[in-house]
């Protein structure tokens, strides 16, 4: 097999190797298809699935942007299918119980694929529906938003509390250039965002690996780090909608997805920064606010978790700074791609951004630079120090 890290994505489906790290790492993806005109390798990939009864779904505005063209795919080529458009989807769509629970009401007992077409939310709906169904699922991405499409892992929002299932991961991944670069600006400026988290996710992973013993796998950062740095350089061309970097940025989210998936784990993908998004993200749920998108509140937590890292050098070690990139490189990042760089820009008070600072260690049970300094007794202090600089 070929050196993974000389393969491009579209040569990483049914990965199956032994790794340094000393781990066997497989990943059961058929196809993953990112390119120009990728959608037009559709009937392709649905070649197994002639004679199966499959299930498409979508919302209002992703139907828009690939839905109808999947449809007519399928009416070509005479696959026998039902498709939904989930109703009053066009504002924002939360992945709770209720839309969960329409899915499952729509799904015909003869389904035999599905096809999710979107980007998180629907992707997150889509995997949870396959796992529990066991019915195998197709994601036809309509933005490059976020790092979940090559994961296993289903973000859902249960009780008001967002809580990442066990799910499963796509029959096969497609990725239209096409389409992807007319996506919303926001949904663009979201995918960068959760880019650029990356930084600080890997930092986390490396600190808990070093001071806990927790397993690392140096491929899959590595994977990471050239993802990150091919997003980072094209970055000045994102917003003109140069279909080079727009391309750029879904094969790094779905690398990213790939070393989640190959690992097992979220770390090389999650840390720090995420965990004080998820506990934004789930205050505003609480009041019946509208969250914003993951990967913006991710931009934002990045610096000041750089901001963090930094206040607590002399707890960490120094191997977990090889990173050229600080709060003040992550901040001009953000600001080329006209990406929202404070929170008080994404209605985060004062007061939930310190609290967030105190209680983000607590939004899921992994050691990150807060835990660290949870610790070592300084995460009021420094939680203030951080606090006054952004507000005052």
């Amino acid at each position: 097999m070929k050196n993974i890290l000389e393969m491009s994505i579209n040569e990483m489906s049914n990965l199956d190797f032994e790794c340094k790290c000393g781990k066997r790492h497989s990943l059961p993806i058929k196809e993953i298809c990112i390119k120009n005109n990728a959608l037009d390798e559709l009937n392709r990939v649905l070649s197994t699935f002639k004679d199966k009864k499959i299930f498409i779904f979508s919302d209002e505005n992703t139907y828009n942007a690939a839905g109808e063209k999947t449809v007519k795919i399928l009416k070509n080529n005479n696959h026998t299918f039902k498709n939904f458009i989930i109703p009053n989807s066009k504002e924002i769509l939360i992945p709770n119980e209720k839309i969960l629970g329409r899915l499952f009401m729509e799904l015909e007992n003869d389904t035999e694929l599905i096809i999710a077409i979107g980007s998180g939310t629907i992707n997150d709906l889509g995997k949870y529906l396959s796992v529990k169904t066991k019915i195998p699922y197709i994601i036809i991405c309509t933005a490059p938003s976020m790092d979940g499409y090559a994961s296993d892992g289903s973000p859902l929002i249960c009780d008001g509390y967002k809580i990442s299932f066990e799910a499963t991961l796509p029959y096969a991944i497609i990725g239209d250039v096409n389409i992807m670069k007319n996506a919303p600006d926001e949904l663009i400026r979201a995918g960068f965002g959760d880019i650029v988290g990356k930084i600080t996710a890997l930092m986390d992973w490396k600190l808990s690996n070093i001071l806990t013993g927790e397993y690392i796998c140096e491929t899959c950062i590595t994977l990471t780090e050239r993802a990150i740095q091919r997003v980072i350089d094209s970055a000045d061309k994102l917003m003109n909608r140069d279909e080079k970097s727009v391309q750029y940025l879904l094969e790094a989210l779905t690398f990213t997805g790939v070393a989640m998936g190959l690992v097992g784990v979220s770390r090389p993908a999650s840390g720090a920064e995420h965990m004080i998004s998820h506990y934004w993200e789930m205050d505003f749920i609480k009041r019946n606010k509208y969250p914003y998108l993951h990967g913006i509140k991710v931009g934002i937590a990045t610096p000041i978790v750089l901001e963090l890292f930094e206040l607590m050098k002399e707890d960490v070690p120094k191997e977990v700074f090889k990173y050229k990139y600080n709060k003040e490189n992550v901040i001009n990042l953000l600001k080329t791609i006209g990406a929202p760089t404070l929170p008080s820009e994404i209605e985060i008070d004062r007061n939930l951004f310190y609290n967030s600072m105190l209680g983000a260690y607590k939004v899921r049970k992994r050691y990150s630079i807060f835990k660290c300094a949870v610790e070592r007794g300084k995460i009021d202090e420094f939680s203030k120090i951080i606090t006054e600089k952004i507000y005052g």
